[in-house]
């Protein structure tokens, strides 16, 4: 069944469908956090990182798809959010890539393809760069790599409608689920600090790279995608039709046919 939820009203009210047992779940313990995960399926490792204010339970029209084609999910709840907690520092992506990173060392996994959205998307762009030979590629959807990417903020309806289920879910599934006020505005502070990649920095990227964004992006211009698609060497881009920055909630059989086209070029099953 084709899933159309363009205006979020399903995901507001019902979230996405449960994720399938995990083979493994736990968390790992870095620098004064506990990081959640879970694994699901058996083959080449992909690593799925949500948005901000967001948790892994957010991939669950993805996972699935993952797992018949072949592919091993790992899904993790970033630091300070969904089931994970943080210690009283800022928040930063440099600190989510090492966390990634001990998700994988706890599960014995040496090389991952990244599937990042948005947060995610940047998380996972540090993680190749500052470890190469840990990354077969990264599906960079729907954030920007320093403050000429994004687009002046205005209030939408759907984008409240998705505030409201992160409401939801964070009050169901943190540790401290009244901080979500507090981790809302940690979180939006390390969004209009970080990241502030330059030219010279994408120029450094060395593992395959797709700069993926929906054709009406709330936040992030599709110039800037662009960008990132001819000065990131080897990476192309791609424009997903009908979609906004909530692919894969509002569409998700037109961003999973993107996703495993991408890993069937960067690391192919069988």
């Amino acid at each position: 069944m084709l899933i159309r939820d363009d205006d979020l009203r399903l995901f507001e009210a019902q979230g996405t469908p449960a994720l399938p047992p995990a083979d493994r779940s736990g968390t790992a313990d870095i620098m004064g956090a506990r990081i959640w995960y879970a694994s699901m399926g058996q083959g080449p490792a992909v690593v799925l990182l949500h948005g901000g204010m967001g948790n892994g339970n957010q991939w669950g029209f993805q996972v699935p798809a993952l797992i018949a084609a072949g592919y091993r999910a790992i899904v993790i709840d970033s630091r300070g959010q969904g089931r994970s907690t943080r210690d009283g520092r800022p928040l930063g992506y440099a600190q989510m890539a090492d966390d990634t990173l001990a998700v994988l060392d706890s599960l014995g996994v040496d090389r991952a393809a990244f599937v990042g959205w948005s947060d995610g998307a940047v998380t996972s762009m540090i993680l190749a760069d500052n470890r190469p030979e840990r990354s077969d590629g990264v599906f960079f959807f729907a954030c920007n790599v320093d403050a000429s990417g994004t687009k002046p903020f205005v209030y939408t309806d759907v984008i409240g409608r998705c505030l409201n289920r992160h409401k939801q879910d964070f009050a169901a599934l943190s540790p401290t689920p009244e901080a979500f006020d507090a981790t809302f505005e940690a979180v939006g502070e390390m969004q209009r600090s970080q990241p502030n990649y330059t030219a010279a920095d994408l120029a450094r990227l060395a593992v395959p790279f797709w700069s993926v964004i929906g054709e009406h992006d709330e936040f992030i211009t599709q110039e800037h995608a662009a960008y990132l698609a001819r000065t990131i060497p080897g990476a192309s881009l791609h424009v997903l039709a009908g979609v906004s920055h909530f692919a894969p909630v509002q569409r998700p059989e037109i961003f999973n046919a993107a996703m495993l086209t991408f890993l069937a070029n960067v690391m192919p099953v069988g």
